[in-house]
């Protein structure tokens, strides 16, 4: 078996194993419009000995917003394995190299949309974002208020959209940035969607919904919102809609919105699903890059990292933070006690704010000196996850 990114002529090869593995089928003019955008040196394929792809999978290259600044990410999308070749190992040759390959081209985090949380927790993932689906009757729909404002449905102009959208994704672990390209052509690419945006009393957009109206049912897929009026005026666009819907379906929204808590009448249809994973790359790249948390005191800790499929990240390493909360990190001496220790998993989970060092420590999945996780409480801080992309 080869590894090695495809070549352009194998974009056929495969869209036959995709269109299989994931049991859809592309019109022609959609695989056309697929084909010119194809990249494939971010294409990796295992290839048998008579050189016909086996088994892909893809690196989508972006940033992602991590305690509001932007950090590079490699997101890993479009796995799959012809049935014949299954249960052989492909996907973990593919994964490890994968790895590889972010390391070495500077990336610091990875993330995926899992078939499977167990089986990508043993390559290093780990679970960090969840979403809330709501249904709401139109009865139960927010009360109406009279914002200084106004709506302007079908906005277009991707800056706008984009410069509302950074502000909020900024503020949330793990919102992914997005470029003219994927505004185009993942975010903008149904004619059926429409867009709604609320401008501010001085012309300035403070938030956007993208949604659609059909078979009297709002489906709002992004509801952003900058200030608690844009939120107020959003909500009473959707609610005069109410002679033309039944009801409301927002799609994906942050666990913590608190929307339920504003109802007249909270009883309303909720799902909590888990949505994304992800993984540090890098470890000491990751934490020299993180903002922490200031306490104004220097404070030095030595954590033991277990990550087998990240050779370069297994060990122990020294965790020194500056009083403005810049960390630097070495290796640490053989003989340094350790005062920390946790595989992959847990050190990314707890470091994009998904759960604290505190209930780490009572679930067994950190082990080490009460102290020291006192110290992590203070300092990582008290993040919010969200992931709105799907990729």
């Amino acid at each position: 078996m080869e590894i090695r990114t495809l070549k352009p002529e194998e974009f056929d090869a495969a869209m036959e194993l995709g269109e299989y593995a994931f049991q859809y089928k592309m019109t022609a003019e959609a695989k056309e419009k697929a084909r010119k955008r194809f990249k494939p040196e971010n294409t990796w394929g295992m290839f048998d000995e008579e050189g016909r792809l086996s088994a892909k999978l893809g690196l989508l290259n972006v940033d992602i917003f991590v305690n509001g600044k932007k950090m590079p990410m490699s997101g890993v999308a479009g796995v799959a394995t012809w049935p014949e070749y299954r249960r052989q190992g492909l996907v973990k040759q593919l994964l490890t190299h994968s790895l590889q390959v972010m390391n070495e081209s500077g990336k610091l985090i990875s993330m995926l949309h899992p078939f499977s949380f167990a089986f990508y927790r043993k390559f290093g993932w780990e679970m960090f974002s969840d979403f809330i689906k709501y249904v709401i009757s139109t009865e139960k729909l927010p009360a109406k208020q009279v914002t200084e404002g106004t709506v302007r449905r079908g906005v277009t102009d991707i800056s706008v959209l984009n410069r509302v959208y950074e502000a909020y994704a900024s503020r949330y672990n793990g919102m992914m940035v997005r470029d003219e390209d994927r505004w185009k052509h993942a975010i903008l690419n149904d004619e059926e969607d429409q867009t709604a945006v609320y401008y501010d009393s001085a012309g300035e957009p403070q938030g956007f919904l993208l949604y659609k109206v059909q078979k009297q049912e709002m489906q709002v897929y992004e509801f952003i919102y900058l200030t608690e009026e844009a939120r107020q005026a959003l909500w009473t666009f959707i609610g005069n809609h109410d002679s033309m819907i039944k009801q409301t379906v927002l799609d994906h929204m942050p666990v913590d919105d608190g929307l339920t808590y504003m109802l007249a009448d909270p009883r309303i249809t909720q799902e909590i699903v888990p949505f994304g994973m992800a993984r540090i790359v890098n470890v000491p790249g990751f934490i020299e890059a993180y903002a922490f948390q200031s306490d104004g005191k220097e404070q030095a800790w030595t954590v033991q990292i277990q990550d087998p499929y990240a050779p370069w990240n297994e060990g122990k390493w020294k965790i020194a933070l500056s009083p403005e909360g810049t960390a630097a990190v070495t290796a640490a001496d053989p003989s340094e006690p350790v005062q920390l220790s946790l595989d992959i998993q847990t050190l990314t989970t707890m470091m994009l704010g998904y759960k604290r060092p505190g209930e780490l420590l009572n679930m067994g999945r950190l082990a080490g000196e009460p102290e020291a996780v006192a110290y992590l409480e203070r300092v990582i801080p008290l993040g919010r996850t969200f992931l709105l992309d799907f990729f």
